[in-house]
């Protein structure tokens, strides 16, 4: 379970107070997959950080009873300067899995061949951006985070694996996804929530979210 209890999250633009949350409550639970809309510049990623815990609210309480996803795509806590083998058993040692596992998986789908074995830091934009996604799938979670969409490569083949891949995990996963276009969620979802003004608004359906949010937008 991912339970947000009064949280409140806020920044100062230098010219006025943005406001992201204000006093938010709601939980996710295992297998109820929740999409939230969210028009651009209200703190979808913001949000979804709080979720995994890369950033702290400013008041209220984040309760996290399972294992929760960082967002696909965040390539946060690879070593740039060590091989992309060094920092699949690194980082599967953290989270108690495999090493040897975890170093197959993510070698087999992100397939860039002996530079596997070279420092990450010496990857294009698009190998490590393949290197990431794959590592966060080796990692087994109970809830995935997914900050507007599966991230897309140049890569036909590569999406076309991680994208079977990651629909396989869904299957027995729960997912959160935080998106301003409703039929992104419509792959995922049938519960939602519109985030708006610092306010999150909870809903029984996707349809009648989006019927509220058309309306609003």
């Amino acid at each position: 379970m991912l339970e947000f209890d009064n949280v409140s999250k806020s920044f100062w633009t230098g010219t006025q107070r943005k406001v992201i949350l204000d006093q938010a409550s709601f939980r996710v639970e295992l297998g109820q997959s929740l999409g939230i809309l969210a028009p651009n510049g209200t703190g979808k990623t913001t949000l979804v950080n709080m979720m995994c815990g890369l950033e702290k609210p400013d008041e209220g309480k984040i309760r996290r009873s399972c294992r929760i996803s960082f967002p696909l795509g965040f390539m946060g806590g690879v070593v740039g300067r060590i091989s992309a083998n060094e920092n699949a058993r690194y980082i599967a040692r953290i989270y108690g899995l495999d090493p040897d596992y975890v170093s197959a998986f993510t070698r087999w789908l992100t397939d860039i061949k002996e530079y596997f074995d070279m420092p990450v830091g010496t990857y294009s934009a698009g190998m490590r951006q393949r290197f990431t996604f794959s590592l966060l799938l080796a990692l087994e979670f109970d809830i995935y985070l997914i900050d507007e969409g599966m991230p897309q490569t140049t890569d036909v083949e590569f999406n076309r694996k991680a994208g079977e891949v990651l629909f396989e995990r869904l299957r027995n996963s729960t997912v959160v996804i935080v998106s301003h276009q409703p039929k992104t969620i419509e792959k995922f979802c049938r519960h939602a929530a519109i985030l708006r003004d610092g306010r999150l608004y909870m809903f029984e359906s996707l349809e009648e979210a989006k019927q509220y949010y058309d309306y609003t937008a």
